[in-house]
C-alpha cells in the first residue's frame, strides 16, 4: 500500500510538470470512505474560460485551491486520504512565494489586460519600489500607479529589474477647472512624453483620463490618448471615475472607445454600482475596480461584517480576503492596495512594518486560489450596506462627487 501511494503521488507531480498555467490539474478527493484506488485521487481537467461578459472566469473541481495547485506541485499535493496540507509548513511558505499567473481579459485590440493589478495609492518613492518588489514575487504583474512619487518609484524599480512581463497602467492629471479644452489637451500630451522620459521607457500599457465638469475638456484630452494609442506611446485607454453623464459626453466624438472604466465598487454596493454597470456593460465597456474594502480609507462596516467574517471562517479567509473575492467573482477586475493601512492619499509598505506588506499581498494574490459558492455570493449581493457613489473622486460634474476636507 505504502508503494502505491507513492506511485500515485510521482504520477501526479509528473502531471503537474508537464501542463500549462492556463491548462492544469486539481486533485480532488473523494469521499474518505471510499476504499478504491480512486479513493486516493481523481485528476480533472481545469480551464480558464471566459465567460459572455467577457470575464475571465476560473472553473475548478471541487473548489480546489489553484494557487496551491499552480505553484505548490509536489510539495501541495497529498497522496493520501490521511495527510493534511499544513498552511505552516515550511512546504506551505515555499509554496506561496512562488509567482502564480494572474487571469487576463483580452482588450478589443489584442491587449493582454491583468484583472488583479496592485495600487500604489499614495505609497512613498521608496515604499513604491518595495512594494513592486515584494508584489512581484507573488506574481503581480500589473501596477496601476498615479504621476509624481509613485510613478518614480516604478522608475525605479525599472531602472533595476527592467519592465519586462511588467503591466504598466497610468492616469493623466487632472486639469484644474476653468482649463481650456486647448490647454488641457496640451497638459495631457506634456504628461504623456514626461512620463515616458521619467520612467525610461517607450510606451504604457495604460492611459486612464481623470473626468472634468467641463464636456469640451473631456473630449479634447480624449483625442490626445487616442493619437498616443496610434503612435504606439501606449497599448491602450480607459477613464477612471466616469459617470453615466461623462460617458456620454466622451462617447459622443470618440474613435476609441474607453477599454475600461475605473471606479468604486464593494460589496454593499451591489454589483450593479448603481446602474453605471450596465451601462458601461451596454457600451462595451469594461468594470475595473479599486476600493474593495472602501475608499477614502477601509471601511470598518466591510472589516467587521458579520456575513462577511461567517464566510471567512468557512474559507478560513480574512473579511477583506472575501470582500476582493466578492469583487473579482462578480466579474471586474480590481486594484488593491498593498495592506489595509491607508487613508486618503497616504499608504505604506515600510521596511520594518513587520512582513505586513508582504503577507497583506501574498493574501492578495491568493485571491484566484478560492470560491465563493452560488450561495454565498446570493447573500453578498443582497446586500445593501455600506454603500457608495462609485464615481466618489468625479469632478463635480458627476453626481456625489467627494469634496476634500478643508
Amino acid at each position: 500500500m505504502v508503494v502505491f501511494r507513492l506511485q500515485v503521488f510521482v504520477t501526479a507531480v509528473t502531471a503537474f510538470a508537464t501542463l500549462n498555467l492556463r491548462n492544469v490539474c486539481a486533485f480532488t478527493p473523494l469521499a474518505p470512505s471510499s476504499q478504491s484506488a480512486a479513493a486516493f485521487y481523481h485528476l480533472h481537467h481545469v480551464d480558464l474560460a471566459r465567460s459572455s461578459s467577457g470575464t475571465t472566469a476560473l472553473h475548478m473541481s471541487y473548489g480546489m485551491n489553484r494557487r496551491a495547485a499552480l505553484t505548490g506541485a509536489g510539495a501541495g499535493i497529498l497522496a493520501t486520504t490521511n495527510l493534511l496540507w499544513n498552511v505552516n509548513s515550511p512546504a506551505a511558505a515555499a509554496a506561496t512565494s512562488t509567482p502564480t499567473s494572474f487571469p487576463e481579459w483580452t482588450l478589443e485590440n489584442g491587449v493582454k489586460f491583468p484583472t488583479l493589478a496592485m495600487n500604489t495609492v499614495g505609497l512613498s518613492v521608496e515604499d513604491t519600489e518595495r512594494a513592486i518588489n515584494l508584489a512581484t514575487k507573488q506574481g503581480f504583474t500589473h501596477f496601476d500607479f498615479h504621476p509624481g512619487k509613485e510613478r518614480d518609484g516604478m522608475a525605479k524599480y525599472i531602472a533595476s529589474n527592467g519592465r519586462n512581463g511588467l503591466f504598466l497602467n497610468t492616469k493623466i492629471r487632472k486639469p484644474k477647472p476653468g482649463t481650456s479644452p486647448s490647454d488641457a489637451a496640451n497638459l495631457a500630451q506634456a504628461q504623456i512624453e514626461e512620463d515616458l522620459k521619467a520612467l525610461n521607457v517607450d510606451y504604457v500599457d495604460m492611459l486612464m483620463l481623470r473626468d472634468s465638469p467641463d464636456c469640451d475638456v473631456m473630449q479634447a484630452q480624449w483625442v490626445v490618448l487616442e493619437n498616443a494609442l496610434a503612435s504606439g506611446k501606449t497599448r491602450s485607454i480607459g477613464v477612471i471615475n466616469y459617470c453615466e453623464g461623462s460617458l456620454k459626453c466622451l462617447l459622443q466624438t470618440a474613435k476609441v472607445k474607453p477599454a475600461l472604466n475605473y471606479y468604486l465598487l464593494h460589496v454593499g454596493m451591489g454589483r450593479d454600482a448603481h446602474g453605471l454597470r450596465t451601462f458601461c456593460d451596454e457600451n462595451g465597456i469594461k468594470t475595473f475596480a479599486y476600493g474593495a474594502v472602501g475608499e477614502p480609507g477601509p471601511n470598518e462596516d466591510i472589516l467587521n461584517n458579520p456575513l462577511l467574517k461567517k464566510i471567512g471562517v468557512a474559507h478560513k479567509k480574512s473579511p477583506e480576503e472575501v470582500a476582493l473575492r466578492w469583487v473579482l467573482q462578480s466579474g471586474a477586475a480590481v486594484s488593491v492596495r498593498p495592506t489595509t493601512n491607508f487613508g486618503l492619499g497616504v499608504s505604506v509598505c515600510e521596511e520594518d512594518d513587520g512582513g505586513k506588506c508582504a503577507i497583506g499581498l501574498e493574501k492578495r494574490a491568493g485571491v484566484f486560489g478560492w470560491s465563493l459558492s452560488k450561495k454565498e455570493m446570493t447573500l453578498l449581493d443582497a446586500m445593501n450596506g455600506p454603500d457608495d457613489n462609485p464615481t466618489l473622486f468625479s469632478s463635480s460634474g458627476c453626481p456625489g462627487a467627494f469634496v476634500m476636507p478643508k
